[in-house]
């Protein structure tokens, strides 16, 4: 069993990933022989084909500089903790082809909380001239609520990081045939 290493990120064209996605559902070809064929990892042909299998052709078009919302991202966010759903799981429920994106996210809100959800403005600024020199925090202090919030937040994805590492280090001790 051979495996590849891809060092950069690359983008599909819509034709090539329908290609891919038709050897899997139509040939009926195993997603790892279509990665070995393609010289693609096997995880992009497993995503394409369950974008496809969720949202038909266009589950594969490119979703360029896509923007979302605050409450949409703390949605995704409570859907996963509450159904302990994955990151690709939930890329696919939500229509979200870049998962990487998710994690982002995860790791916003346990830094700021809901506000570190919120879009921030892309490009730089129209004028930088009174920037300099100026931190870009509040001088504010937090409340001593704010601070506990924050750090119980903290906490808790330390906590939720350490079980996954003790999960993956369990499977890795006890492989299922």
């Amino acid at each position: 069993m051979g495996h590849f290493l891809w060092k950069e990120k690359k983008k599909y064209d819509y034709a090539f990933k329908l290609e891919c996605v038709e050897l899997v559902l139509k040939k009926h070809y195993s997603d790892g022989y279509v990665s070995r064929l393609k010289q693609i990892p096997r995880w992009n042909i497993r995503k394409w084909v369950s974008f496809y299998n969720t949202y038909g052709e266009i589950g594969l078009l490119p979703k360029i500089n896509q923007s979302y919302s605050a409450a949409f991202k703390l949605k995704v966010l409570k859907n996963i903790e509450k159904e302990s759903l994955s990151l690709m799981q939930a890329g696919i429920r939500f229509n979200i082809p870049n998962i990487a994106i998710i994690l982002k996210w995860k790791k916003d809100f346990a830094n700021f909380g809901v506000e570190g959800l919120q879009p921030k403005q892309r490009g730089r600024p129209v004028s930088m001239s009174d920037q300099k020199g100026k931190k870009s925090k509040s001088n504010k202090p937090l409340t001593r609520e704010e601070e506990l919030l924050k750090e119980n937040e903290r906490l808790r994805c330390e906590n939720e990081l350490l079980k996954k590492l003790q999960a993956l280090i369990q499977a890795r001790r006890n492989p299922k045939p």
